[in-house]
């Protein structure tokens, strides 16, 4: 499997559409990172749930998945499931903190996600954040369009099993979805890490990407 690292990331940008949408889709690459780099500023930004009781739930779970970051979040009260009605709303926020950060790393949802609130921000990431590496994470889901991702992070058994319990622990509004289980983010995980070579992996969609093979 060929690697190539990204350099010292000190500073990444990680946003959702929902609460719960960045822990299920790059849970394990957080954990993995923050564990890695004691310190590192993650700036995390929820269009939807702001002022709720998913809010609180996301401030809860985004504390736990980035142990030991400097983690700033900020969650708006966008619809859910009406993105595409507040697109001026959804583009300023993504905007307003393009203005603010300089990440080494984007985590966002991917651009071909079948729902659209996800696939509505994840356009206004590729061009907001044009110079930056974008990785649209993937999150399981009734509409079955899930593909054929071109970049993996392995996991160790033990963040893919931490991933989980937090997920189960930290988003009890969530339980009753019939997809929202343990077997669900397992065996994703478990068929990512196949194709990558490891036990499991979280996989990402990968626009565009710049290489610097003569340094």
């Amino acid at each position: 499997m060929i690697r190539l690292g990204a350099g010292r990331l000190d500073r990444i940008v990680a946003v959702g559409a929902h609460c719960d949408d960045i822990a299920i889709g790059a849970g394990g690459t957080l954990l993995t990172l923050c564990r890695a780099r004691p310190g590192i500023r993650v700036e995390a930004l929820v269009l939807s749930g702001g002022g709720s009781e998913r809010e609180r739930e996301e401030q809860a779970a985004l504390a736990a998945f980035c142990p030991g970051a400097d983690l700033r979040l900020t969650v708006h009260k966008l619809p859910d499931g009406r993105l595409p009605a507040h697109w001026d709303e959804a583009k300023a926020a993504v905007e307003e903190l393009r203005a603010a950060t300089e990440p080494d790393l984007v985590l966002a949802p991917r651009t071909d996600d079948a729902h659209q609130d996800h696939r509505g921000l994840a356009k206004l990431m590729t061009t907001a954040f044009r110079d930056h590496l974008v990785l649209g994470y993937e999150i399981v889901k009734w509409d079955g369009d899930l593909g054929r991702p071109a970049a993996y992070q392995p996991l160790s058994p033990e963040i893919a099993e931490e991933k989980v319990r937090l997920l189960q622990e930290h988003y009890p509004s969530q339980r009753h979805r019939p997809w929202y289980d343990r077997e669900a983010f397992l065996g994703l995980a478990r068929i990512r890490g196949i194709e990558c070579h490891a036990r499991y992996a979280e996989a990402f969609a990968v626009t565009k990407l710049t290489l610097n093979l003569g340094e």
